[in-house]
């Protein structure tokens, strides 16, 4: 499943762990931070650990099959 994430205007990124609780893929950020550290989450195709990592217009992240593109 895909789906889109826009980021604010006056919003150049937002943290790894922020996207993944915006988008509701996970319930809180303790949860969020455990499967970046455990490798479960993907950044344009690549394993990501750092879980401050900036996610940029364009970027896509992948967890469980879903992808979320911010746009």
């Amino acid at each position: 499943m895909k789906t889109q994430f826009p980021l604010r205007k006056d919003q150049e990124y937002i943290h790894l762990i922020q996207l993944l609780k915006a988008t509701n893929m996970v319930d809180n950020g303790a949860l969020a931070q455990e499967l970046v550290v455990e490798g479960e989450v993907k950044v344009n195709g690549e394993v990501e650990y750092q879980k401050r990592k900036k996610i940029r217009k364009g970027d896509k992240v992948e967890i469980w099959e879903e992808i979320i593109e911010v746009i």
